[in-house]
């Protein structure tokens, strides 16, 4: 099944509000298999409109509208569809009973350009508002699958999830079973990623790949289709092999984890306790992780040793490293990662210095950032980074790193 999603509203072109309702239904349709190959924003007017569905009945199987559900004249996303259609706009009881109720609730009067929200396509499967007054609705034509929804995300989006995907998901089974997994890597570039798995790419039919770019990290979507869910699987299995063998190294997680929630996860389940030291992140990294419910059963504390009298007089640091390697090297990393052990009692310490910026430090650009990681016991490791950005992004990359290098001691450790 191929999409296009057709965003109705002037608002968006004089780019008065973002079009979020395009990318939130450009994923959920995604994880369905479905494609969406294009994106169209039309302004409140009815020719206009009208060429923007004709264009997409001739290139799309599934026409997804969000917008021009309200009240309103420049309302007219419905009206004008059913012109196309040939259908009718007949009143839907529920929505016309729901639209009542809420004025009288309210005890505001109701005008009459109110009971146009009512208004649903002929014969249309409609799609219950829970967050608002106008109803979404569903229906197939010649061929062609028609879902309207209304603008505000907050209305859009849990009538897609509560009532849009399961008829999407039904007709789907019609077809076939339809099964999505997403692997998730870290310090490996987009462009980098997909040299190394081109082959697997440029050969795909079922299963399929689709590399996507996050910040700092590469995300693959596996996508598997067949009459069987147990096929997919061992299809999704397959693939995920083979990349695995190629990439595996800068693989972290499935699906909607993050590398802060499977380095909580990981020291939660080990019993394992956390302390860091930070200097250029400014406690960055402590509040990602206390972010997290339960944080403290992992965290036992840190400090922001931002000035070298803050390394030396809390960290213990000695003024011979400040003053001859610096607070910008491997040796105070190390120490700060050693040390903080020490303060907190953990298990496990992590430290970040370096240079954000925008000037140089100690005679070292921006962009240069140590992290090390230290367990009692153990050898000490120092990464050293050069990053690029503004400082905010040096600042942000080094956190992830830090969660990515720590990630990866623990399932060294573990595998031993």
């Amino acid at each position: 099944m191929d999409a296009e999603i057709i965003a109705v509203g002037s608002e968006l072109l004089l780019g008065q509000i973002v079009n979020t309702n395009a990318q939130f239904l450009s994923k959920e349709l995604a994880e369905l298999g479905i494609n969406v190959y294009y994106h169209t924003v039309v302004g409140d007017n009815r020719d206009r409109l009208r060429n923007a569905i004709t264009h997409a009945q001739n290139r799309a199987d599934l026409i997804i509208f969000s917008g021009g559900l309200g009240p309103t004249k420049d309302d007219l996303t419905k009206e004008t569809i059913a012109e196309c259609l040939g259908r009718n706009l007949v009143y839907d009881s529920l929505a016309m009973d729901q639209i009542t109720k809420y004025f009288e609730k309210t005890k505001r009067p109701m005008t009459e350009n109110n009971k146009k929200q009512a208004l649903v396509l002929e014969n249309a499967e409609v799609l219950a508002n829970d967050h608002g007054m106008a109803p979404g609705m569903a229906l197939h034509v010649d061929d062609k699958t028609y879902m309207l929804f209304p603008g505000p995300p907050r209305e859009l989006q849990p009538m897609y999830a509560n009532y849009g995907k399961p008829y999407l998901m039904r007709k789907l089974q019609k077809r076939e079973r339809i099964t999505s997994r997403v692997l998730r890597f870290f310090g490996i570039g987009e462009s980098k990623l997909e040299t190394e798995i081109l082959d697997l790419i440029d050969s795909q039919t079922n299963p399929t790949i689709a590399p996507l770019a996050g910040f700092g990290e590469v995300i693959l979507r596996l996508t598997a289709k067949s009459p069987s869910s147990e096929d997919n699987l061992q299809s999704l299995d397959a693939l995920e092999q083979k990349i695995m063998r190629r990439v595996g190294r800068f693989f972290y997680g499935y699906d909607d984890t993050s590398l802060d929630n499977e380095v909580f996860r990981m020291l939660k389940n080990r019993g394992l306790t956390l302390a860091c030291a930070e200097s250029l992140t400014g406690g960055w990294f402590a509040k990602t992780l206390t972010d997290r419910p339960g944080a403290s059963g992992v965290l036992n504390g840190g400090v922001v040793g931002y000035t070298n009298q803050a390394k030396e007089h809390l960290l213990h640091i000695p003024r011979s490293v400040l003053d001859n390697e610096g607070a910008v090297s491997e040796t105070c990393a190390k120490l700060m990662a050693e040390t903080c052990i020490n303060l907190f009692h953990a298990d496990v310490g992590i430290s970040f210095t370096g240079v954000a910026g925008p000037d140089a430090s100690e005679g070292k650009e921006p962009g240069i950032v140590y992290v090390a990681i230290a367990e009692s016991g153990k050898r000490t490791q120092v990464h050293s980074l050069l990053l690029a950005g503004n400082r905010n992004r040096i600042r942000n990359l080094a956190v992830k790193h830090g969660f990515f290098y720590l990630l990866k001691h623990l399932q060294h450790e573990k595998s031993e």
